[in-house]
């Protein structure tokens, strides 16, 4: 503890016991609280022949740092003190080990938590440095888990989970409480949302005149010249394998079916069939399956993500999605500093690859389209991935005995989101992109959504201030949320109106069905509050498979998002996910059947409780490429 009554320490788990010898005394304590409350602990601590009361406050943001009072009391005090604590008394085994200047103590839990061993580093400032003996495994200062205060709450940690499965977890920074809520989803499952509709014009559709249209892309133009920091998010970590399954099963010995022979025939009208054919040429190969495999194999387009593949032929050379995409941003959203901010997600794998490709062009594109590009990536978080499970719901282990871990799907990129300090972010997949002369409508109905969505923040902030203030006509608010965010409320009390405005926006540009893959618009009630609001669905959350036929739009990922409150403050994107819209699908690993968990989709659960309101926009603007021979529409022709 320093001297400002602040305790700052780091705890980790322990990987041996080679402590033991390293030891310079070794303590019995034991302990329990009179308080637990979120803001405060209370504890009585027997040490030895010594005992001592202690208040603590609550743990900082960066969970190491928190007030600490402490005052030695009689023994026999303190006797009669633990009689009236609550819950599991701690019994421990304290192990105090010096360290190069610092001292590690290291408790060996006895008891309800027989086998768990943590160990502690007091530390004077948050960003001392300190050396790690080998017997610290991974720090878990971070879980509340392994807090003493929680610890006299609970049963043994190992009921379900190994002294191995809690390094597993703590490596990925995956709390024991998120661990055993994703077990307990799997045995419990997941509720059916209540569909009230499918959303449709009138509905939760929004369609334009063309004088609203050029109101609301005024609107935009104005924002822009504004002091707003717009952002472009591009979730790109995708391989391209599954783009190139019918060239893999042929190059495999499969038969040369229709969509081979109409891909070999057209090579040339492909953007990599430069680069293909010169390898063709060098070492003199004109059958098919060769040609695939020098497609799939020497030039990579198998394993790489589709961004990095290129898609568009210009007269100056041929362009990649991650390239299109830098266009795009300078059409739409470039601010009144002529700055274009653009933000990849992509696979640890391939962000070299990345950042190479980017940086190679930036220069020129700058240059060209007379703006300045920024442009950063990030990866999916191993603390998103979620545990497999066995048949019966417990934790599915690997032939060698170890927990297996599953990525949690797109919905864990909305931490990502979150992280990105903007006011206005565009949301689009990296492979719905099409070449210059097709980029017109795209354009003007990004601008028209980002209006759209500028328009109704504005308002919303007007209200919300006006309702702080207590000068609101609260029946004119109501309409409003009901109007023009096409939520439907179940009473229009004050607190109501305030919960449904401060929230996050998104506007989401929706496509007239014609037999596209894609997600759905649907109303959904909200089982918090009764309310009923716009959400985009997946086939696999819609229980009653002929709602699916009654929808007359689908989803082509079009989003534009409003991150900030009225005051300016960024929300945390992590308190609007629904969970409960998580769903479980069956996997296989070795030859084991495995349940995964699917974690809410990005715009789908992970927005389930933001304000949203659907935009139609024309089919032109929805060219995704989900197999090569998409490549040979006239969308993606240069």
């Amino acid at each position: 503890m320093n001297s400002n009554n602040t305790e700052i320490e780091r705890k980790f788990l322990v990987r041996d016991e080679s402590f033991r010898k390293l030891a310079s005394e070794v303590r019995h304590i034991r302990q329990g609280y009179l308080c637990r409350d979120k803001g405060r602990t209370v504890r009585i601590r027997i040490q030895d022949e010594k005992a001592y009361i202690t208040i603590k406050g609550e743990a900082a943001a960066d969970g190491i740092s928190r007030f600490e009072w402490e005052k030695e009391i009689a023994r026999e005090d303190a006797e009669q003190l633990l009689g009236m604590c609550l819950s599991t008394i701690i019994d421990k085994e304290r192990y105090v080990v010096p360290n190069d200047g610092t001292v590690v103590e290291v408790d060996v839990f006895h008891g309800e938590h027989e086998g768990l061993i943590l160990a502690e580093i007091e530390l004077k400032s948050a960003d001392e440095e300190y050396v790690k003996p080998s017997f610290l495994g991974s720090e878990v200062s971070f879980d509340k888990a392994y807090s003493n205060a929680r610890l006299s709450l609970t049963k043994n940690l190992y009921t379900m989970f190994t002294t191995s499965d809690l390094e597993q977890l703590a490596a990925r920074h995956i709390t024991v409480e998120a661990a055993e809520k994703q077990m307990e989803s799997f045995r419990k499952g997941f509720p059916s949302l209540e569909i009230t509709a499918a959303a449709g014009v009138g509905n939760g559709i929004l369609v334009p005149d063309s004088a609203e249209e050029e109101r609301y892309m005024q609107a935009w133009d104005e924002y822009l010249q504004e002091d707003h920091t717009i952002l472009k998010f591009v979730p790109a970590s995708g391989a391209a394998s599954r783009m190139f399954k019918n060239l893999f099963e042929y190059m495999d010995g499969g038969e040369q079916t229709a969509f081979i022979s109409e891909f070999l025939g057209n090579l040339e009208r492909f953007a990599f069939y430069g680069e293909l054919k010169k390898l063709m040429d060098e070492r003199g190969v004109t059958e098919g399956r060769d040609i695939v495999r020098l497609l799939l194999e020497d030039m990579q387009y198998g394993k790489l993500p589709k961004g990095l593949l290129l898609f568009h032929q210009y007269a100056d050379g041929a362009r990649t999605p991650a390239l299109e995409h830098l266009v795009e941003g300078a059409m739409y959203a470039q601010n009144k500093k002529q700055e274009v901010n653009l933000h990849f997600t992509i696979s640890h794998e391939h962000k070299e690859l990345f950042e190479k490709h980017i940086s190679s062009h930036l220069k020129e594109y700058e240059e060209r389209y007379g703006v300045h590009f920024n442009v950063s990536f990030s990866e999916q978080k191993p603390s998103t991935d979620t545990l497999a499970a066995d048949k019966d719901g417990m934790p599915f282990r690997d032939k060698d005995g170890k927990l297996v871990f599953r990525p949690g799907g797109h919905g864990a990129l909305i931490e990502n989101l979150g992280e990105q300090q903007a006011d206005v972010v565009f949301v689009k997949n990296i492979d719905n992109v099409v070449p210059d002369r097709l980029k017109e409508p795209t354009v003007r109905y990004k601008r028209l959504i980002a209006g759209v969505l500028v328009s109704l923040q504005k308002q919303a902030f007007e209200y919300l201030r006006a309702l702080e203030a207590g000068e609101a006509n609260e029946q004119e608010v109501a309409e409003f949320i009901e109007k023009r965010l096409c939520c439907q409320l179940p009473n229009r009390s004050r607190e109501l109106l305030i919960s449904k405005l401060n929230r996050p926006i998104r506007v989401c540009g929706m496509v007239k069905n014609e037999g596209e893959p894609g997600g759905g618009p649907f109303m959904v009630r909200n089982q918090k509050d009764g309310s009923v609001q716009c959400q985009i669905l997946e086939s696999s959350q819609i229980a009653d498979k002929s709602l699916m036929q009654t929808a007359t739009h689908f989803n082509p990922v079009d989003l534009v998002c409003g991150l900030r409150d009225y005051k300016g403050r960024a929300f945390d994107l992590k308190q609007y996910v629904d969970p409960l819209t998580a769903f479980i699908s069956q996997k296989s690993k070795d030859g084991k059947e495995l349940q995964a968990l699917e974690l809410p989709g990005l715009w789908n659960g992970a927005m389930a409780d933001w304000n949203t309101v659907f935009v139609e926009v024309p089919i032109e603007t929805f060219n995704p490429v989900k197999t090569v021979n998409d490549l040979l529409r006239e969308q993606h022709q240069g």
